[in-house]
């Protein structure tokens, strides 16, 4: 058997984690050689058949196409398990920003986490979430309605839907995006769990952003994990006579960017995401422009001769203002052209 399946095998057993698992890896060299030592009452191919019946894939640190920013925390999982379409992993299709908050939220929260879930949405990211109930439930909701990407990080196995009442949520994530765990087939979820899935929300994102959490918010301990990694964190001001607006005004105090609109994000992600974009286009040799939508497409199309203003590209292709202006952002933000003053754009 190749080298990836004993790390499968490894991944099966609750008990080993990452760090754990690097603790075998530097004793024996490899896994099959850990495996074989250790000689396990466990059958690796039955494991991966019952993985085949329910349409679970997986990724291991070995696989190139292993998230490349989960890959850089401390002790990532070895095995990344996975129901749904994969290449929503993958930042070139979406920029990933994942959006958490309080499991008993106000109307102030649930109305907030809809708005700046769709502006980014709109602006092409990817939404990441904990599918927990709350701002969770609302980011892949919004997500989902707007036909955007989410992914959803679960606390147990991702044959399991963990609350059962965000099941029809589960189903529409595996259809339209994809759902993934560390932790093994019908494993359920425990105290522990939680805290280990934070990390993971955490690490496969370019950004955190806090709607609504009270102090003690589990939210937090995402948001904190993401200032860790070095990634951006967002909170959203709340009414400060409200409990559940004491999480996002303690992470303000610790150095998030306080957020109003998308528009805060996508100002502060620009660059960063250009960049990543760019060095992406220098490793794939690519030297001319294409979008990734029909539409990108065709703005790019028509800025190929000349810069045009805004008010003109709405004229020539028909979008509306507010649909244009989130394609525009979006483009700017993978490089692929640049705003200049008074309103006009070019390649």
């Amino acid at each position: 058997m190749e080298e990836k399946f004993y790390w499968l095998g490894f991944s099966s057993f609750p008990t080993i984690g990452p760090a754990r698992f690097k603790k075998l890896l530097a004793e024996f060299k490899t896994a099959k050689a850990a495996w074989e030592v250790k000689k396990p009452d466990f059958s690796i191919e039955n494991y991966f058949k019952k993985l085949k019946e329910k349409d679970v894939w997986y990724l291991t640190l070995l696989d190139k196409d292993y998230p490349q920013l989960l890959k850089e925390i401390k002790n990532p999982p070895f095995v990344l398990y996975g129901c749904g379409n994969p290449s929503a992993l993958d930042v070139r299709s979406g920029p990933p920003v994942a959006v958490v908050g309080a499991r008993r939220t106000t109307q102030y929260g649930r109305e907030v986490t809809k708005l700046l879930t769709t502006d980014l949405v709109l602006a092409g990211f990817t939404i990441v979430s904990g599918l927990a109930l709350g701002v969770d439930a609302i980011s892949h909701m919004t997500a989902l309605e707007n036909n955007g990407k989410t992914i959803a990080v679960l606390g147990c196995g991702v044959d399991c839907c963990n609350p059962k009442e965000n099941q029809s949520i589960y189903n529409s994530i595996v259809q339209k995006g994809c759902v993934v765990s560390e932790f093994p087939l019908g494993m359920k979820p425990t105290q522990w769990t939680f805290p280990a899935r934070n990390r993971i929300i955490a690490g496969l994102s370019q950004a955190v952003l806090v709607t609504e959490g009270a102090e003690d918010s589990g939210s937090l301990i995402t948001a904190e994990l993401a200032l860790k990694f070095g990634r951006k964190v967002f909170a959203v001001p709340g009414p400060i006579t409200s409990s559940m607006s004491k999480g996002p005004y303690k992470l303000i105090a610790k150095g998030a960017k306080l957020v109003t609109s998308g528009e805060d994000i996508l100002k502060e992600l620009k660059s960063k995401i250009r960049n990543s974009k760019s060095q992406i286009n220098s490793k794939s040799k690519i030297t001319s422009r294409k979008g990734d939508t029909e539409e990108e497409n065709l703005i790019l199309k028509l800025l190929e001769n000349e810069p045009l203003h805004f008010d003109e590209i709405v004229r020539r292709t028909k979008f509306n203002s507010s649909q244009l202006s989130s394609i525009l952002s979006m483009m700017e933000i993978k490089g692929l052209i640049k705003s200049l003053d008074g309103g006009t754009f070019s390649i």
